[in-house]
């Protein structure tokens, strides 16, 4: 093998780390702070949640996408029939989906719940409906990226 190749899927491993490792954090960092009940640990959680994401989750993100598709054009398989990238890729694809167009903009709008919250007043019901949605689609869009890792190791033709 290449020292191109493993370089490139070194970096491949480190982003899926970055990218998964976060997601899983961030879950438990929510669900955490808020079994407290208590809106200044829900407000400090939900802004390192946020702030956590933009650092840890896209920059892993984008170290998956851009390696595994320069690994994938330098080793000859751009061929989109070659079943384990077509799955990989729209796994990938549809978890990505669910965190920019769900998944964000929920964090986004329970950061700016949080902040009016954080001085000690009540924690508004719209939070924890959100927080509920939350939940229900991070652990899809995390099952998503769970089964991805099945179709990278072991390539099924």
């Amino acid at each position: 093998m290449n020292s191109s190749y493993l370089l490139l899927k070194s970096l491949h491993v480190l982003g899926v780390v970055l990218f998964l490792g976060n997601v899983l954090v961030t879950l438990w960092w929510k669900v955490m702070a808020n079994r407290t009940r208590q809106p200044q640990i829900i407000a400090f959680a939900q802004r390192q949640v946020t702030l956590t994401d933009i650092v840890f989750t896209f920059a892993g993100a984008a170290l998956v996408l851009l390696t595994g598709l320069t690994n994938a054009y330098l080793s000859g398989w751009t061929n989109p029939l070659v079943r384990w990238i077509g799955w990989s890729s729209a796994l990938f694809l549809l978890s990505t989906l669910l965190w920019v167009f769900v998944l964000i903009p929920l964090q986004i709008h329970q950061a700016r719940l949080a902040r009016q919250f954080a001085a000690g007043g009540d924690i508004p019901p719209r939070y924890w409906r959100a927080e509920r949605v939350w939940i229900g689609v991070g652990v899809l869009a995390t099952v998503l990226v769970l089964a991805n890792l099945y179709w990278m190791v072991f390539k099924p033709l």
